[in-house]
């Protein structure tokens, strides 16, 4: 690796769409490896992200024009392919083990004995498994040099599908906690935003797409119930994002009499995120499913106390019982509108803020880099050589494979 000096591993590191969190993290590795940047398609079904640019890192986009589920296998392949081997990266990463670029890379990976990272949100709780699909997801793990998940639910997970627990590191699910520290902060010193914004004096924050797996309708009814115990001094709700379900979630609140208490601004880009945090007095996450949820970071970094379900993959990491915050049953409505009346109407909300900050503050960006890198070296000086034959046989199944096992 070095005549004296020391070199830059070579490193391609794949993503479907770049999205801000992407660019900070992609950012972030590229001061410490030689990163070369794949983005399948220019734009996501999922988020409706603003096309981002950066010279921070070399970045190569696949289809410019469209959305990665438009892509037959074949051109999928081919594009995936043809990248690789202008890069000949010296270590690869790719997210997951059921992605069909991620599955063709990692083929490729096999091929021309490039060590691949595997970079993982899933975790032991994020919803019911199979043994088929476990079984699988075991063999293609096997794969893999190394693995960068979220934190400790994550490193359990990967470990459970085989990898050693020192090839595995934390560090992957992290925002930029400067863009949301220092944004919420001038929000807060803004003294015309909370009215050019439309939103109360006092609210509580939720931030998700409006997906089933996010439980909005349980937010709403236990936002219905806090509301009740507490009477006129209740602090307001505001839900960020949009999705499938808004009508139903617009019904909801209607029903139940809440429309000057509960607001759906939409979906939020992300350079005004941080005024919606910033003004905000506390956040929650009421998700039935999630593997991570990097919106809990974004409200620590704001400096908000949290309120989030014990179902998200940051709860054992990020909350401190009591401390910065509550873990709550997503399915207990009770519980969740006992702990936001406690945040309401007590008198630590402020001292928790600070807390979430101190908490939140080594997970960064810089983080997920280091990690990255000492990974790398570990796969490109030590790799896993043998990994399973069955395991080669199902990634070159990748197109129904990939499907099957994201089911699960």
């Amino acid at each position: 690796m070095s005549d004296g000096v020391q070199q830059k591993l070579r490193v391609a590191i794949l993503f479907d769409n770049f999205g801000p969190y992407h660019i900070a993290r992609l950012a972030a590795a590229a001061q410490t490896v030689d990163v070369i940047a794949i983005e399948v398609a220019a734009r996501s079904y999922e988020y409706a992200w603003e096309p981002a640019e950066t010279e921070a890192f070399r970045r190569v986009t696949l289809f410019p024009a469209g959305v990665s589920e438009e892509r037959s296998n074949r051109e999928m392949a081919q594009a995936v392919i043809a990248a690789l081997d202008g890069a000949r990266p010296q270590v690869l990463a790719v997210p997951g083990w059921s992605d069909r670029a991620g599955l063709v890379a990692l083929g490729w990976a096999r091929r021309n004995k490039v060590p691949a990272i595997v970079m993982s949100a899933s975790n032991l709780i994020d919803r019911r498994r199979h043994f088929v699909t476990e079984f699988v997801k075991r063999r293609i793990v096997s794969l893999f040099s190394a693995g960068i998940v979220g934190g400790t639910l994550g490193a359990d997970y990967l470990s459970a599908l085989g990898m050693p627990r020192d090839r595995i590191a934390s560090g992957y699910d992290v925002v930029d906690n400067d863009h949301f520290e220092q944004g919420s902060k001038a929000a807060l010193a803004d003294p015309v935003l909370r009215a050019g914004l439309g939103l109360p004096e006092r609210y509580f924050l939720c931030s998700a797409r409006f997906v089933k797996k996010k439980n909005l309708p349980g937010l709403i009814d236990a936002y219905a119930q806090y509301r009740a115990g507490v009477g006129a001094s209740a602090w307001s709700l505001v839900v960020i994002g949009d999705g499938p379900l808004r009508p139903e979630l617009e019904e909801r609140i209607s029903a139940l009499g809440l429309d000057r208490h509960v607001l759906l601004p939409g979906f939020i880009q992300y350079g005004d995120l941080p005024k919606y945090y910033g003004l905000a007095s506390a956040f929650i996450l009421p998700s039935a499913i999630e593997q991570w949820g990097l919106v809990v970071n974004e409200a620590m970094a704001s400096g908000l106390p949290v309120i989030v379900s014990a179902r998200c993959g940051c709860a054992p990491d990020l909350i401190v019982e009591g401390a910065n915050g509550f873990k709550v049953d997503p399915a207990d409505r009770a519980m969740l509108a006992s702990r936001m009346a406690s945040i309401a109407t007590g008198e630590t909300a402020q001292s928790m803020g600070v807390e979430s900050r101190a908490i939140i503050a080594r997970w960064t960006p810089q983080l997920f880099a280091d990690e990255l890198r000492r990974l790398a070296e570990i796969a490109y000086s030590r790799p896993r050589r043998r990994g399973s034959v069955l395991g080669t046989f199902f990634v070159s199944l990748w197109p129904t494979v990939g499907r099957a096992i994201s089911r699960r």
